[in-house]
């Protein structure tokens, strides 16, 4: 980045500008009802962020009506709603144009309408003149702007028509600037643009047209956020983006890192400095309302951003929590994890005990860490089966189990022919000194023996009944050995207090299965009847 064409940030604030509801909501396996577009934009509101984009109101019956429920069942207390359009068609008239007046009625007073800033577009997508396509910028401001809106332009394709034609895509935004856009978003709509290519182009566009700036990267290159960082270091006083990260094909810019960057890092206001904690839980919940969790690694905000994993990151952030985390986790309402695995030190056992209650003596220390590693060897994965974990640490410290001893178990699978299959699981155990032996029907091995434990343990601890099993899964850990190979079965459980996951490993997939099992319900009775 040269310093010829960078020019100096006294920017103190940045507007954020969140499109979930529009272009984020185009991602493969996103289907928002109305009553879910309106709950983002609630959660969005409480965040912080000045604009939340409704939708497109004279594109789809949907939109429509969101901005017709908006206007009684909304309530917004920072945010503005903007809606969504475009241009007058071409060749035709503002005054007769659905979209425009779609805007108009929407019922909001901010407004951002989407140009062809690409000469390639106009000719081939629009097929009309460069002429005509200035001629509808012009026009539709114009109008607008006479309605009473404040008038966003979000120049299409603008990084691309700028390389392609810069005359063109220079006066697109002379245009809207002069018939009274207030802002003029620069868009990367392709998402082909890199860092390097940003300072030179905005240099040119700031030397050209004295209006405020806006930017909206996609992610196609894996840049929007660095794209969006650099835009807002030139003078860029708008960004766009989704949060999480949403959008069509690999996404838009990820709000979530541009916001915390730009407020803890750099100094400049975004969301209110109260509301940056809630960039976690804000972008869990709506991941909940869009039915895609976040995934784990996400910066900041994921499941993973502040884990650790390798004994010697532990150790160090044991004696100073910053020596391996770039900012403190609470400031955006997360927090420091650590997971235990081969990789594990003395320190990750000792600490991770301590969360659970317990204090390893050295000798326990010694011993569970070369059982760990010898477990994961054979294939056991610990840092997402924190129930059998528990369990390995407690029997390092002397423990047992008395709740109950497996003497042996069965499944069988019958298919009678026009009824389907049907499974049936045998358990024989023992609780104290009484044998108890139970057989239960399921829909496949594990609901069997599942069932039949319960029958079997039920009665004795009756707070079983309260234990769900919430999820089953199952890899195969070396492909190459075909039926033969070892898998690996991770369990998740759920009570009314907690949750907790449990793992087996064995070439019989059954045998992984029950002692996933066995140790989630031996996890269930030690919260709610130590021993």
């Amino acid at each position: 980045m040269g310093s010829s064409t960078r020019k100096a940030n006294h920017l103190h604030k940045v507007d954020i500008y969140d499109t979930t509801l529009r272009d984020g909501s185009q991602q493969e396996g996103i289907s928002l009802t109305v009553d879910d577009k309106l709950r983002v934009a609630r959660q969005l509101d409480s965040l912080g962020v000045q604009f939340i984009e409704g939708g497109w109101p004279g594109a789809n019956p949907k939109d429509a009506a969101f901005f017709a429920r908006a206007r009684s069942e909304l309530r917004l207390h920072t945010a503005k709603l903007v809606a969504f359009g475009s241009t007058r068609r071409a060749n035709g008239q503002v005054t007769s144009d659905p979209n425009l007046h779609a805007l108009i009625t929407s019922g909001v007073s901010d407004v951002c309408i989407v140009a062809k800033a690409w000469d390639y577009h106009v000719i081939h997508a629009l097929r009309t003149s460069l002429e005509e396509a200035l001629a509808m910028v012009r026009e539709s401001v114009a109008f607008l702007v006479e309605h009473g809106c404040n008038v966003f332009l979000d120049a299409e394709h603008f990084f691309d028509g700028f390389k392609d034609n810069p005359t063109f895509a220079l006066s697109v935004l002379e245009v809207a600037a002069s018939s009274g856009a207030s802002t003029l978003v620069l868009c990367d709509t392709n998402g082909g643009t890199l860092p390097t290519e940003i300072p030179s182009i905005l240099a040119k566009v700031k030397d050209q047209v004295a209006v405020d700036l806006g930017v909206h990267f996609h992610n196609d290159s894996g840049c929007a956020v660095a794209n969006s960082l650099i835009a807002v270091d030139l003078g860029a006083s708008q960004v766009q983006g989704c949060l999480n990260g949403y959008g069509e094909r690999t996404g838009n810019a990820n709000l979530i890192p541009i916001i915390a960057a730009l407020s803890l890092k750099q100094g400049i206001t975004t969301i209110p400095t109260e509301n940056i904690e809630l960039l976690t839980s804000t972008a869990r919940h709506i991941a909940e309302i869009t039915n895609l969790p976040v995934p784990p690694q996400t910066p900041y905000v994921g499941a993973s951003a502040f884990t650790h994993k390798a004994g010697l990151h532990v150790s160090a952030i044991a004696r100073r929590s910053d020596a391996y985390e770039h900012i403190d986790p609470s400031l955006v309402g997360n927090h420091t994890r650590f997971v235990v695995s081969e990789m594990a030190g003395r320190q990750t056992l000792i600490i991770k005990a301590a969360e659970l209650g317990l204090e390893l003596t050295d000798d326990a220390t010694t011993s569970l860490l070369q059982r760990l590693k010898d477990l994961e060897h054979q294939g056991y994965h610990f840092e997402v089966a924190d129930g059998s974990l528990e369990l390995l640490m407690r029997q390092a410290l002397g423990w047992q189990q008395s709740y109950f001893a497996v003497e042996s178990y069965r499944v069988a699978t019958d298919d009678y022919r026009g009824s389907g299959l049907l499974t049936e699981a045998t358990v024989k155990i023992r609780i104290g000194q009484d044998r108890v032996i139970a057989t239960a029907e399921g829909n496949g091995p594990v609901h069997a023996l599942d069932q039949a434990l319960r029958k079997a343990l039920q009665p004795t601890y009756p707070m079983l009944a309260s234990m769900g099993l919430d999820d089953f899964k199952v890899r195969v850990l070396d492909t190459s050995r075909g039926t033969d190979a070892v898998v690996r079965v991770l369990i998740d459980f759920s009570d009314i207090d907690a949750q907790w996951t449990t793992t087996g490993v064995s070439t019989n997939i059954i045998e992984a299965s029950f002692s996933a099992l066995t140790e989630g319900f031996v996890l269930a009775l030690l919260r709610t009847n130590p021993t």
